[in-house]
């Protein structure tokens, strides 16, 4: 969905459309240039992901990043209406609807038609940082901005690396999707591959701040595959479904588990049978009736498996 953002500016009122990607800092280069000392060069950016979701990602400025008066350590998802203050700038970001007043009959069925949910199979992964509300009860609040946006923006590059999609960013959790109508094998090897990709940056944030942090970040993923509704008027753009539920279930198991990525029987199953063949487990999931079967796995396993599919 397209967007505009607006602020004023030396008693001149400004409004620009959203790209791809949005600047806010004192640099000249910057698209919205805020022309403060406490606003740093390179401040903060508006950023769109997947098919429309604008976040605010602080940069790990010294005075930080608002909306809504609420400070952002995380990417934070923008609403119509939502106020994002950068120094003493206040900026509205406001989502563009169409104007149905105007559409004929015609064009009105087109819309609709354009703008209902797919039904899809997709892969999905889910990725989590381990203790990260512990964690940020004992860093700085500029060192942890900067942290988790380091790691989101990496997490974004590896994700579209495999040829996914990030489809949120939820506090400190990523979600991201592959669609897998025609090669069930190929999405889930890239999700394998991903996993361990953001394993390998999350190990390279903690030598980067291993004086300031308290315990090394570890992640731990869950995986599943399966059917979902994705994109749709009301539905902003994500995938909805049992098997998007059940990909949180795995992340949430790998815990319990002491496992780094569970992968679900709906994954597991396309993978040759002699990597999961006697390895299997059942565990109870929430909203399911029968137990499921799911994979558990280290990361060093993870790697020996895409070696052998890839």
């Amino acid at each position: 969905m397209a967007a505009t953002v607006s602020y004023k500016l030396n008693s001149k009122q400004h409004k620009i459309a959203c790209k791809s990607v949005l600047t806010l800092g004192r640099d000249k280069h910057s698209d919205i240039i805020i022309p403060e000392l406490t606003v740093s060069r390179n401040h903060a950016m508006i950023r769109c992901l997947g098919e429309g979701d604008y976040y605010l990602i602080d940069s790990g400025s010294s005075n930080g990043s608002f909306v809504n008066k609420q400070r952002v350590v995380a990417p934070k998802l923008l609403k119509h209406g939502d106020v994002i203050t950068v120094g003493q700038a206040d900026i509205l970001f406001e989502e563009l609807s169409k104007d149905v007043d105007l559409i004929d009959s015609v064009s009105m069925l087109e819309t609709i038609v354009h703008d209902a949910s797919v039904i899809k199979q997709i892969t999905i992964l889910v990725a989590d940082i381990r203790g990260f509300t512990s964690m940020s009860e004992q860093v700085p609040i500029n060192t942890l901005t900067k942290i988790m946006n380091s790691w989101f923006h990496q997490v974004n590059t590896i994700v579209a690396g495999q040829e996914g999609l990030v489809d949120k960013f939820i506090g400190d959790c990523v979600f991201a999707r592959w669609e897998t109508e025609d090669n069930q094998l190929k999405t889930i090897s890239q999700a394998l591959s991903a996993a361990c990709e953001i394993n390998n940056i999350t190990g390279n944030l903690n030598k980067e701040y291993k004086s300031q942090l308290p315990t090394e970040l570890k992640i731990g993923v869950g995986i599943n595959t399966g059917t979902a509704s994705v994109g749709g008027l009301g539905q902003d753009n994500t995938a909805l479904g049992d098997a998007v539920n059940i990909a949180f279930r795995m992340e949430s198991s790998s815990k319990t588990l002491k496992k780094d990525v569970v992968l679900s029987e709906y994954s597991f199953q396309y993978l040759p049978e002699k990597i999961w063949k006697g390895k299997k487990q059942y565990i109870k999931v929430k909203g399911k009736r029968d137990p499921v079967s799911i994979l558990g796995l280290n990361f060093d396993e993870v790697k020996k498996i895409i070696k052998k599919i890839n």
